[in-house]
């Protein structure tokens, strides 16, 4: 299994960035996605989730309206689009994996190694 992360970079305050998260190894279509982020010093916080076929996606407060979350499943990607990025949106951004979707118990919990989003003039 893997998922790997891509897209981040150092970016100025309202400036957009778009995060990749490329899936393997399991049945990713079977599975909601969700983007987390952890900044320094804080507790790893969800930003966006996506259902298993893409129908419904939902966000934190703190990113609804500026933070989009889509995904393909021919291709076994997800995407974060970020806009109007502000100096606390500075993180490391994970791609989460969670399901199948299908199975009550146990669910798998698969995690990427994260990229790094930099807001700062």
């Amino acid at each position: 299994v893997q998922l790997v992360e891509s897209g981040g970079g150092l970016v100025q305050p309202g400036g957009s960035l778009r995060l990749s998260c490329a899936a393997s190894g399991f049945t990713f279509s079977d599975y909601a996605m969700n983007w987390y982020r952890q900044a320094p010093g804080k507790e790893r916080e969800r930003v966006a989730a996506i259902t298993s076929a893409g129908s419904s996606a939902n966000y934190a407060d703190s990113t609804k309206g500026r933070f989009t979350m889509s995904r393909d499943n021919v291709k076994k990607m997800v995407y974060l689009q970020m806009n109007s990025l502000k100096p606390e949106d500075t993180a490391v951004y994970y791609c989460n994996a969670n399901g199948p979707t299908w199975r009550l118990a146990p669910k798998s919990d698969y995690w990427g190694q994260g990229t790094q989003v930099t807001v700062s003039s």
